[in-house]
């Protein structure tokens, strides 16, 4: 049996992390017409921080208050790629969209409690697909750019 308190703070460090790693990247990118879209992603990710807390304190647990190890590694990661440029920033960027992607179809998959499948599928999925999106498009956007 898969615990949803566990579930649901695993998730809840991916999102920290996220808001930490667009924190560096907003500073750090050369490229400040771009800043709105990284701060747009960066919000998105601050919502669903806070809508995890919220659940799991609803279902009587603890929410997580770090990004746990995935966070320091791409904390250092971010500050690797900034030095490179824009685009390897947010190659780093969709990477861990794709990784927050991955987890959220994961935890919707390993998940028995009803209550919260629908709660991930319903309302942190969609967000997660979209910030992805908009990343995606904005990695694009940067390969046309010489």
């Amino acid at each position: 049996m898969h615990n949803p308190i566990d579930c649901l703070n695993g998730l809840l460090r991916g999102e920290i992390s996220a808001v930490e790693t667009y924190e560096q990247a907003i500073e750090k990118f050369k490229t400040k017409r771009y800043s709105p879209i990284l701060s747009e992603c960066q919000s998105e990710h601050e919502e669903r921080v806070l809508r995890l807390r919220s659940k799991i304190e609803s279902l009587g647990g603890q929410p997580a208050q770090r990004a746990g190890a995935w966070g320091a590694f791409a904390k250092f990661l971010e500050g690797s790629a900034a030095l490179l440029g824009d685009k390897p920033s947010v190659d780093l960027l969709e990477e861990g969209e794709d990784h927050g992607l991955k987890a959220y179809k994961d935890e919707c998959a390993k998940c028995d409690n009803p209550e919260v499948r629908t709660f991930i599928e319903s309302e942190l999925l969609p967000g997660q697909e979209r910030t992805h999106s908009t990343l995606h498009a904005l990695k694009a956007k940067l390969e046309e750019t010489p």
